[in-house]
């Protein structure tokens, strides 16, 4: 077999050199500088254990090239272009027939190039690539993994058992390569995407502490959408039957790594960059699939904009990012579609209200259908103390326990209710937000919004565990220094009823009265009689009249349980707020803090 290798970027140049250093028949199709420089000099290729001048052959076009029925075409171009590469080498003679009768190798990331090929080339190969490579001058191209140049999972698309296929695996690992044959190639490309969604943001932003909870959000929404098309991406590191760290980057001396086939795109200059096929994968499949890709559409665009402006890698600032506020309610109807989907959300009953011990009872009586009991005070708090409030927040190694235990997994879309208007429900929204769940949302009306729906009754199912990975952070806190200092530079919000702000009674807490600067914001007004959050904007006029127009915003409550209740309306009305965890039942334990009683702040 010869394999012709159309696209002499980062891995095009690699595999070519290394069949070439294997002395296997291989021809490198190279366009422009890059292309001439190879031709006339050859490649200046760098591994980590030093550099070779590779006298690989070169064409610079397919009128250069006479196929033969023996090769093997090998596309390494960006997804971008690929169309125009089938549509340039197809229908090309190769011996007595055509080139669309070779095996094609489609070395690129994303979904499309296998689907794209399959249209015109009846054998299609494909692979989920693991190789840290850069190109960014012409003529020269660094492979930075430490043992192996590269990984390659390789299968045929859709499916199949073509004996070339071995062989092709076999000159490949001849050439230093680890490749491993994969009957699902689709899975494993996937997982792949998956890690190819931080591209963008490598390429627009650099890596950094503001960045990681991007990447997160992508991936997330990634997993989501791939579960609603049915696709159940691969882990490529644990399943993987090759070390992956063989392939992980090394230093090169002198040749610093230069970030992702992205980046590296944006860095030469190219006009063009693969995000429409990989966020932009993304957000195809969630709208084919009904499930919305916000993040992904925002890095996107922006990518997107940067090629056409010529920006430079990395001068783009994350906090300018179009991002869209993540949704907080989700109405009867839009829940049962879900529900009915592949990719059902997590339903949780976090029934509880103060005085009433029999959260889990109701559940027993009736709840929706899959939804699994969430003990507010054992599950959500840690335990009570007059130093830290009635409902510190939880451990988090517990909380991650608790939620796995509930079946939720990395992507996994969240939906939380209760009988009282959320009030209690808003509680688990509000952590499980502040620990990097990204799609949370509450059944606005909570359980009597589900009409005359089926309910089931008893203990209901047993959840597959999941794996999600909570992070602590995604939503602003306060100390009890800082929320006694709010009111100077911002607004802290009371969300207790009225009496207690005023002091006028208190059940519950050793002193009555609030936290002076505090403004009265019963967060029980933020509800229609339906026990139904107002609109945003009805939410937003509230607000504004009582004085969250500038400056930071903070909640608290009794003991932090309704004031995420009102970080929830906040937030239906446009407002970021932080959460005082301790709240008032930590406050009034401290005889050092002051409290102010009547109408007034």
């Amino acid at each position: 077999m010869r394999y012709v290798i159309i696209g002499a970027g980062a891995v095009g140049s690699t595999v070519a050199a290394q069949l070439q250093l294997a002395g296997l028949p291989v021809v490198l199709i190279a366009r422009g500088e890059h292309g001439a420089k190879i031709r006339e000099q050859g490649l200046r290729y760098f591994r980590p254990n030093g550099e070779q001048l590779v006298r690989v052959p070169v064409a610079g076009n397919a009128e250069e090239v006479e196929l033969t029925s023996s090769d093997v075409l090998v596309v390494a171009t960006k997804t971008q272009d690929t169309e125009a590469v089938l549509q340039e080498w197809s229908w090309r003679p190769a011996g007595s027939g055509l080139a669309a009768d070779l095996p094609v190798v489609m070395l690129q990331n994303g979904l499309e190039n296998e689907r794209a090929a399959l249209r015109r080339f009846a054998t299609v190969f494909g692979a989920s690539l693991w190789m840290p490579a850069s190109y960014i001058d012409p003529g020269e191209v660094s492979a930075q993994g430490a043992e192996l140049p590269g990984i390659l999972w390789l299968g045929q698309f859709p499916s199949g058992d073509d004996p070339r296929l071995s062989t092709i695996a076999s000159d490949l690992r001849t050439a230093g390569f680890g490749v491993q044959l994969v009957p699902d190639l689709l899975r494993w490309k996937a997982g792949k995407l998956l890690a190819n969604l931080g591209n963008a943001v490598d390429a627009l932003f650099g890596h950094d502490e503001r960045t990681a909870s991007l990447n997160r959000e992508l991936r997330a929404e990634g997993r989501r959408v791939l579960a609603a098309a049915g696709i159940e991406p691969v882990d490529l590191r644990e399943a993987s039957e090759i070390d992956t760290s063989a392939a992980n980057p090394a230093e090169i001396p002198g040749r610093p790594r230069a970030g992702s086939s992205t980046r590296q795109s944006l860095a030469r200059g190219a006009g063009s960059v693969e995000g429409d096929y990989l966020n932009g994968e993304i957000v195809l499949l969630g709208r084919l699939h009904g499930v919305p890709t916000p993040f992904n559409a925002a890095v996107q665009r922006r990518l997107a904009l940067a090629a056409s402006r010529g920006e430079a890698p990395g001068s783009a600032d994350p906090s300018q990012l179009d991002l869209p506020r993540p949704p907080v309610l989700i109405s009867a109807d839009e829940l049962q579609r879900q529900l009915d989907s592949s990719a059902p959300p997590v339903l949780l009953d976090v029934r509880w209200a103060l005085g009433d011990p029999n959260g889990h009872r109701h559940y027993l009586d009736g709840h929706l259908p899959g939804a699994v009991y969430v003990d507010l005070d054992t599950e959500l708090a840690a335990p009570p103390s007059p130093a830290e409030g009635r409902h510190p927040l939880p451990d988090l190694d517990a909380l991650q326990a608790a939620a796995r235990r509930w079946g939720i997994r990395e992507g996994s879309s969240v939906v939380a209710y209760d009988n009282s208007g959320n009030l209690a429900a808003a509680r688990a929204w509000w952590l499980l937000r502040w620990a990097g769940v990204a799609d949370v949302r509450l059944l606005d009306g909570g359980l009597a919004a589900w009409g005359d729906r089926p309910l089931e009754t008893g203990f209901g199912r047993n959840p597959e565990p999941g794996d999600v990975v909570l992070k602590p952070g995604h939503l602003p806190v306060l100390s009890i220094d800082e929320a006694a200092a709010l009111p100077g530079k911002g607004t802290l919000f009371d969300a207790r009823a009225g009496e207690r702000y005023r002091g006028e009674q208190e059940p519950i807490d050793p002193r009555a009265g609030h936290v002076p600067g505090a403004i009265s914001a019963p967060t029980g007004e933020n509800l229609t009689a339906e026990g139904r959050f107002h609109s945003p904007e009805q939410l937003a006029a509230r607000f504004r009249e009582l004085g969250a127009a500038e400056g930071p915003v903070g909640v608290y409550c009794g003991s932090g349980v309704t004031a995420a209740h009102e970080i929830a309306a906040l937030a239906i009305a446009g407002i970021d707020a932080a959460l005082y965890p301790g709240s008032w039942s930590q406050w009034s334990n401290q005889p050092d803090r002051p409290a102010t009683t009547g109408p007034n702040p």
